[in-house]
Formats: C-alpha cells, structure tokens, sequence
C-alpha cells in the first residue's frame, strides 16, 4: 500500500518570520486523518526570517530530529550545548525527562530552511541528551544517519528507526528492500523523484505498508529526500 501526501495538502502557519508547513497535525493544525505515521509523529518543514527564531521552550519525551536544507541553524539547550547546524549535517535531541531550547536563524541576511522531525521514544523519562554529526563528505546516494544503535557511524535514537538521507543526481536510481513487518516513510526535501513509478515532487511525502521494495529514480538533478524505516 502507497499513499501520498501531496504538499499543497499539508497544514500551513504564517507567523510574520516564521513559514511553516505541517505533514501531520500539529500546533493549531489538526487533521484526524493525518495524526502522524507509525512511531513518526511530527515532519514540520520550516522557513526562518533572518535574525529570528524559536526562544526558549520545552520538550520531554520526544526524539527530536532537525534537518538542514539551506542556511545555519544556532541551537543552545540546558544541557549545555551551544552548535551551529549547517546543510549536510544531522542533529537529533532526545527530550527525555525534560530539556528546554532555543532555535535561531543564525544569519542576519539570509533564509534559513529546515525540517523538524519528532519521533515518539521507546521508554519514557530517560535523561536528555544531545548528538549531530557532518555527513556532507558523504557520496552514498543512500546513506544511514540514525539508528537505534549507532551503527555505520550513524546517530543513536531511542526507538526502533532508521532514517537515511538520499541525494540523488539526475537519473541515479536505487533498490531499497523493506524487511517483513517494517514501514516506510520518504519525505521529498527537493527535487523530483518516482517510487514504484509513483511521482513526487518538493514538499510530498509518501505512506509505505506491506510493500517488499522500492524502485527509487530521480528526475532531475538535485534531488534530495528522508527514508524513514519503521516498526
């Protein structure tokens, strides 16, 4: 089974210096059909003013995963932790017990563009913690960057996912096995791209259950795109 989210379908927020579109429900925007995906709960794909951001806020309980896809994310936690986020690099935040931060633009002159994952933990309470890494010196097409135990140099989270990144030249192609009982969830960041010939352009996302592969191929150029391996 197959089932798209186009873009234009998504839930949207104006908030002056921050341009938002929701995959599921979130904040103010509530859809009962579209309540997340599995353990997947939260693909939120944001524009940032320059010089703006989120203040300080709170999260517990929630893997939270923030994807660059052009400008520089400053983040600062009570944990301590003080980083700039740039394109080709992945950072995740366990919640845990409770963590508060902040998010800004770290440009005074240029947009910031990202997307903002939340995944439900597998046990509640833990501590909170903080990890990111730099995958741009990465060519895989597919490359693995979370997994529940950190393997092939990936992030650890505390769930039982893999997400992997994909970046696409014109044309490239790939075969993606799906295991017995997994889902599948591939969120299009650019570009154009055909899964078992289904077309998706920027923006979409698509549902995958009961599936044994994907047939993965770019359209053009630049494509890019998050897999999100299941339970």
């Amino acid at each position: 089974m197959l089932r798209v989210r186009k873009s234009q379908d998504r839930g949207s927020a104006e908030h002056g210096w921050l341009h938002a579109k929701h995959t599921f429900s979130f904040s103010s925007y509530y859809d009962e059909e579209h309540m997340g995906f599995r353990n997947l709960k939260v693909i939120n794909e944001d524009i940032v003013e320059p010089a703006q951001g989120f203040p300080t806020h709170g999260h517990r309980n929630m893997e939270i995963i923030t994807y660059v896809l052009e400008g520089a994310l400053e983040h600062k936690d009570s944990l301590g932790t003080g980083s700039v986020i740039r394109p080709g690099e992945v950072q995740i935040m366990s919640a845990g017990k409770g963590i508060q931060h902040s998010e800004f633009n770290h440009s005074k002159e240029n947009l910031l563009h990202l997307l903002q994952i939340w995944i439900e933990p597998s046990i509640n309470g833990k501590e909170p913690s903080y990890a990111q890494k730099d995958f741009s010196a990465c060519k895989e097409k597919l490359k693995l960057v979370v997994s529940p135990n950190g393997e092939e140099d990936s992030l650890s989270i505390k769930q039982d996912v893999k997400l992997y990144r994909g970046i696409f030249a014109r044309s490239d192609n790939l075969k993606f096995t799906i295991m017995p009982s997994r889902h599948v969830w591939l969120q299009l960041a650019s570009g154009s791209l055909t899964v078992n010939g289904q077309q998706l352009a920027q923006g979409d996302g698509l549902a995958m259950s009961d599936e044994k592969e994907l047939l993965l191929e770019a359209l053009e150029g630049n494509c890019s795109f998050l897999l999100f391996d299941l339970c």
